[in-house]
């Protein structure tokens, strides 16, 4: 084991930057909480003609195909760097490039789908919403993960990686798939029935 010398000063940077994630991350899950309920509380509310709805519908799939379709993108890349068919640097960068579209489709996933009249009363449509909320926050989950990984040599595998951090980023890998298609999976039956 080498011992690399670091000064208080970046002890004390690294100590304020591990404070803000945790600001942020909370700060952010709050934030998500508050949108999802105003989206579910709006769609018990507000009720729409059949053009507004239709156009809802569209935008609605036009959404989940930019955050799903990203998703994807970025879930594969991560399997491709674990299997270590990528440099991790190319999963960062990559990650960088479609965070922006997973939380812009995400948050268009919510605002259109307030005016779809969801049935609340439904236990499928519940465990839907339930699975919308719970990857919003699985993704705010992984970004001080991802803080530390971009902190690593870009050439680093996975098996690098702590213990606790491979267990943290395979379980939100496995809850973003499950939430994801658990959610996509019922709005389509619920679309059909």
């Amino acid at each position: 084991m080498s011992y690399i010398p670091v000064s208080r000063r970046t002890i004390r940077r690294h100590r304020e930057s591990e404070r803000t994630t945790r600001r942020l991350v909370a700060a952010l899950s709050v934030a998500a909480v508050v949108i999802w309920l105003l989206s579910v509380t709006v769609s018990t509310v507000v009720h729409v003609d059949s053009f507004v709805f239709n156009v809802s519908v569209v935008l609605h799939d036009l959404f989940l195909v930019v955050a799903f379709g990203s998703i994807i993108l970025v879930d594969w890349h991560g399997f491709l760097w674990l299997i270590g068919k990528r440099q991790l640097a190319e999963t960062i960068r990559l990650d960088g490039a479609a965070t922006p579209l997973i939380w812009a489709g995400l948050a268009g996933l919510l605002a259109t789908g307030a005016f779809l009249g969801p049935h609340l009363n439904n236990p499928m449509t519940e465990l839907k919403l339930a699975a919308v909320l719970a990857l919003s926050l699985n993704g705010i989950m992984l970004i001080p993960l991802m803080r530390r990984l971009a902190r690593l040599s870009a050439k680093a595998v996975f098996m690098d990686l702590t213990s606790g951090q491979r267990i943290h980023l395979l379980s939100c890998l496995v809850i973003s798939q499950v939430c994801w298609w658990t959610a996509i999976i019922i709005g389509f039956i619920n679309a059909t029935t």
